[in-house]
């Protein structure tokens, strides 16, 4: 189970640059399960999952994982336990190391294993194997640089090295935003069948409302580093994308939000 509690995050403090991004935010998220955080550009959303990761060290507040404080371990501690998939296509990956050494080294996470080892023969049919599951035809391109392939291949990959090892919390940044809408299609369905297999913990991060009722059985809205609403259950699934569009609108009437979300808002609830 992941426990966030009271977590306070300010940037640029004491300048005119000042941004609370995190404001006494707290949220239980139950093992096996999967949340969305949902959320306009500059609502917090990303410095929540930023928090979690360990990307800073919050200035307050406690994060827990199935009874681990980890609130100040570094980031490079909880990347042991913790699969992050990233935005950028070109991240979370070594491009100039083959798919085969991309994924020893994930295979090796939190272990204590030889380089040599994890590309051993009995290691190679296994990353074959596992690469045949994408139904990309990468498992016969195993000795190619990653850096070679397409965005959604790349994307694809780093998803199964996040969840190699099955994690005990899944991290996924707008893993499909920069992709084009049939790849990103195809990567959020090898998504929902990883999750789904392994039964992965799974927090992640989407200002796109059509995503958000189609995935998970949480949606958590932000709003200025600040939880605004939260759906589970048969509220959850009784969304639809106009429901949450109209829930932002309210809060526009209410506080007059600049007419770029607006139209950010309009572009991701059909």
């Amino acid at each position: 189970m992941l426990e966030l509690n009271g977590l306070n995050k300010t940037f640029n403090y004491g300048t005119p640059d000042e941004v609370k991004a995190l404001s006494e935010v707290s949220l239980g998220i139950a093992s096996g399960s999967f949340t969305v955080i949902l959320g306009t550009n500059g609502s917090g959303k990303s410095t929540l999952l930023n928090a979690v990761a360990g990307t800073f060290i919050v200035d307050s507040g406690a994060i827990r994982l199935n009874g681990r404080d980890i609130t100040a371990s570094p980031e490079h501690v909880r990347a042991a336990f913790i699969g992050r998939v990233f935005q950028n296509p070109f991240s979370g990956t070594a491009p100039n190391m083959t798919i085969a050494e991309n994924l020893s080294i994930a295979s090796m996470r939190g272990k204590n294993r030889r380089f040599s080892t994890a590309l051993s023969g009995a290691a190679m049919d296994g990353f074959y194997s596992r690469v045949k599951e994408l139904n990309m035809g990468l498992e016969d391109r195993l000795e190619n640089n990653i850096g070679s392939l397409s965005g959604g291949q790349r994307q694809a990959l780093t998803l199964l090295m996040a969840c190699w090892n099955r994690p005990e919390l899944l991290l996924l940044d707008e893993h499909t935003a920069a992709l084009d809408p049939k790849t990103g299609a195809k990567v959020l369905e090898l998504t929902k069948t990883v999750i789904e297999k392994d039964k992965l913990t799974t927090f992640m991060v989407t200002h796109s409302m059509q995503q958000a009722v189609n995935l998970g059985d949480r949606i958590v809205m932000v709003y200025k580093g600040k939880i605004i609403h939260d759906f589970s259950g048969a509220d959850k699934k009784a969304l639809k994308p106009k429901d949450l569009y109209e829930l932002f609108e309210d809060i526009k009437r209410r506080e007059m939000i600049d007419p770029a979300t607006s139209e950010i808002l309009k572009a991701n609830y059909v």
